[in-house]
Parts: C-alpha cells; sequence; structure tokens
C-alpha cells in the first residue's frame, strides 16, 4: 500500500477556487476503486497552505489515479495559482493491519 503526502502552496488570491476545486478533486477521486483515502487538509498557521493525504492500495492505482478526468481537469485548474511547485513524498504504508 502507498500513501502520497503532497504539501502545496498556493496563492492567496486563488485560494478560494482552489479549495473549490480541490474537494470536487477529492470526491471523485474517493471513488476510484484502488483508492484506501484522499484527504485534503489546510494548515492552520498557513491558510495558503495545503496538504493531500492519498492512500492506494497499489502503485498501479497511483497512476489510474494520474489517468482520470477528474485529475487532469484539477492539474490544468489549478496549476497557475500554486505560488511554488507542490512536493508530492510516497510513502510505505506499514499499519494498521486492518488495511488492505
Amino acid at each position: 500500500m502507498i500513501a502520497t503526502i503532497v504539501h502545496i502552496w498556493v496563492k492567496p488570491e486563488y485560494r478560494d477556487n482552489f479549495i473549490k476545486a480541490c474537494l470536487k478533486n477529492a470526491e471523485n477521486s474517493i471513488k476510484e476503486p484502488g483508492n484506501l483515502r484522499f484527504d485534503f487538509i489546510q494548515d492552520m498557521e498557513d491558510p495558503n497552505k495545503f496538504v493531500f493525504y492519498e492512500a492506494y492500495k497499489a502503485e498501479s492505482d497511483v497512476l489510474a489515479h494520474k489517468e482520470t478526468a477528474h485529475y487532469n481537469e484539477w492539474r490544468e485548474t489549478v496549476n497557475d495559482w500554486m505560488a511554488k511547485p507542490r512536493k508530492g513524498v510516497k510513502h510505505q504504508i506499514l499499519g494498521p493491519s486492518t488495511l488492505g
């Protein structure tokens, strides 16, 4: 199982539209067959910093996510709204044992 933590910094003037676009992407992402979790969270100290916590059963599910219409729409929509490039780091999920 794979988790990716994606850190995103958004230009303040795009924050509200960014949130709307991300919620739409997250709501569709949790419907994907290989998705275990897709959280969209906002930093409490910096309202322009966001994190996605994405968990998938396998690398093939991660790749399939990047081919979906909702992901590609999200990527195209928010690309110019970012204050700096987003940073995603992949992790291996070790527990809890109830997953997978």
